[in-house]
């Protein structure tokens, strides 16, 4: 998932090196056409390029206000991601953890046991019975549990795409 915040960092200055790319060839136009006209410029020119000049410095503010907005979202996009990533790697952890004491064949009366199986216990509820188990003797292997794994997977990657959809938006010039 890091490499999303990588994607992040980089979409965030490629936006701003593109936004600093159009102002500065704004820029030079203006000054191109004001280096044209000024030695034959009359007033209602002059006034017409003020009005020119004011609309495109108030046009520059706004787009500079917008970009600022749209990357602190992102930015906080991001840490939500983080944080969610987060709870779904202690999930898989719990989970594959239940899934590897039962395979050994742990003691279900140990308090290390017990403390997975209550934790995971709502994780997989609605898994249980969903297969047959196999096994023999204290040792089983959990199929359901493989599939509650399998499909926290997907659920996370779902999760992951919605927020590249709210952290990332198409931008045109």
């Amino acid at each position: 998932m890091a490499l999303d915040d990588d994607k992040l960092k980089i979409d965030e200055s490629r936006k701003i090196a593109q936004h600093e790319a159009v102002k500065g060839e704004v820029r030079k136009e203006i000054h191109e056409e004001i280096s044209r006209s000024a030695g034959q410029s009359t007033e209602a020119d002059e006034a017409q390029a003020q009005v020119l000049a004011e609309k495109l410095k108030q046009k520059a503010k706004t787009e500079v206000v917008q970009t600022e907005a749209e990357l602190e979202r992102a930015r906080g996009v991001a840490r939500i991601s983080q944080v969610i990533d987060y709870l779904f790697y202690l999930c898989y952890g719990f989970i594959g953890l239940d899934i590897v004491l039962d395979l050994i064949g742990a003691n279900p009366a140990s308090g290390f046991k017990k403390f997975v199986d209550a934790v995971v216990y709502p994780l997989l509820l609605p898994f249980r019975g969903l297969l047959p188990d196999f096994g023999h003797g204290r040792f089983r292997f959990m199929l359901s549990y493989v599939i509650g794994l399998i499909v926290y997977l997907l659920l996370h990657l779902a999760v992951n795409g919605l927020f590249r959809v709210l952290a990332f938006r198409k931008t045109s010039i």
